[in-house]
């Protein structure tokens, strides 16, 4: 792994520092000292693969620059994808345009000031430079080992890079590269299918093979499928189908959403409201997390206990939502201006010590879910969520798994979940339905509540 921030070099960014200096340079030519520029730059390559064969190498690259002013309590922005000086110079010219035509704000802050940012290592030259051959053969590894089991593969393996910065003319400099890697494969048999999934900073800390493994022996378990009917069940979430439902409520941890009375946590912070076994953090920095160390606004990001021993302790808060609460801010806002003010985006849900097979093993009649889709919001304050199985759904019996049965509809309120759980995997880097990944175990859930067998 590699700290050094030279190698975006890779990315012909042609330095920040320089860029920002002509953006600043405009500004003030124009009679306005007050500005700020977010950068971001990306480059991408992906190759996909259907019917056990790949199809598509792509590869993309791109950047752009946000520049905002402050004008007399008022605020806006500007974006560009061109770096030349012309440009800069428009885009800030156009900022200023939109600032001046905007409404005052009252509760607009001047520009953040310098705080230390820290270096986060999250770069990995091998995974920045790897090649299109390199995923094919990665690939047809994966595809080989399915079609020798009579099933048929298909699915991505990605890599890349990105850089993002953000500069201020009261003295921010930030800046972050990081590398990632991501392989997803969905394995189809006759009237079944399994799905694996992982990304990483490192392509090394993926096994491609395992996945595949891991996914072709869900669809031969799980080949004619049994209609069980629906109930309420001991469910064992693997961590992927915890990201994508428990995930469903980390945008109530925001001091804004509170302020605006539609998150679930209002008059419910401090008191109880999960098991003692549950515990959230938000961590930029812990290791198996990515993402930029710095939020929206230039301020390091802070370690947030979200939720300890069922207990939801600390929220989210931007320097608005700070100010008017009379707290420290969290590092956690969104660039300005904005209307949802802050967001976690580091969720580490702490685990415990069982592998899923010992929750198999110690579970009489459940279902195993590997992953859900589809899902809803039914009721945002008691956070009641709605979806579908998919992909590897298994009767267990006696502590085993003895077949696969058709896929089901839930209607499940997240609080009710966080309160029976009674067992926990180690945590891991966790990728599912949603974009975004998080740090998670499985979970070993009594009660979850079935409403229909799918036709899926």
């Amino acid at each position: 792994m590699l700290a050094d921030r030279d190698h975006c070099a890779d990315y012909s960014i042609h330095g920040f520092h320089e860029l920002f200096g002509v953006i600043q340079a405009a500004a003030k030519s124009l009679g306005v000292p007050d500005v700020e520029a977010i950068f971001g730059a990306h480059s991408s390559a992906l190759t996909r693969f259907a019917n056990n064969a790949i199809h598509q190498n792509v590869a993309e690259q791109g950047r752009w620059v946000s520049v905002r002013v402050l004008i007399d309590g008022r605020t806006a922005r500007a974006t560009t994808n061109r770096f030349d000086p012309d440009a800069l110079r428009s885009v800030v010219e156009q900022s200023i345009a939109l600032t001046k035509s905007a409404a005052p704000d009252p509760d607009l802050l001047p520009l953040v000031e310098p705080s230390p940012i820290p270096e986060i290592p999250r770069f990995d030259i091998k995974t920045a430079k790897t090649t299109p051959k390199e995923r094919g053969k990665t690939v047809a590894e994966a595809i080989q080992l399915v079609e020798a089991a009579g099933q048929t593969a298909a699915g991505i393996y990605s890599t890349g890079q990105s850089v993002e910065g953000i500069f201020n003319s009261a003295g921010v400099a930030a800046l972050h590269c990081e590398t990632t890697a991501q392989f997803s494969i969905t394995v189809m048999a006759e009237d079944s299918s399994g799905w694996a999934k992982a990304s990483a900073v490192s392509r090394e800390s993926i096994d491609p093979l395992e996945l595949a493994l891991s996914a072709s022996k869900k669809a031969r378990l799980s080949r004619a499928p049994r209609e069980v009917p629906p109930g309420q069940y001991t469910v064992i979430l693997e961590p992927a189908a915890v990201l994508d439902l428990v995930g469903q409520m980390f945008g109530d941890f925001s001091a804004t959403a509170l302020a605006d009375q539609r998150s679930f946590l209002n008059d419910r912070l401090g008191t109880k409201l999960f098991g003692d076994n549950i515990h959230m953090y938000d961590d930029a920095a812990h290791p198996f997390q990515t993402g930029v160390p710095f939020d929206g606004e230039g301020l390091p990001r802070r370690r947030l206990t979200l939720v300890d021993a069922g207990v939801p302790r600390e929220v989210a808060y931007s320097r608005e939502s700070a100010r008017r609460a009379g707290v420290e801010p969290t590092g956690h806002g969104l660039p300005v201006p904005n209307e949802m003010g802050e967001l976690p985006v580091n969720i580490v849900i702490a685990g415990g010590s069982d592998s899923v097979d010992d929750m198999i093993a110690s579970t009489s009649h459940g279902i195993l879910v590997t992953r859900l889709w589809y899902i809803r919001e039914v009721d945002p304050f008691a956070k009641i969520m709605t979806g579908m199985t998919r992909d590897g759904t298994f009767l267990i019996e006696d502590g085993r798994l003895s077949c696969g049965v058709r896929n089901f509809r839930f209607n499940q309120g997240l609080i009710d979940l966080l309160n029976n759980v009674e067992a926990l995997s180690p945590s891991v880097r966790a990728s599912g339905e949603e974009a975004f990944d998080m740090v998670a175990p499985a979970m070993k859930v009594r009660d979850f509540h079935f409403t229909e067998v799918t036709r899926f």
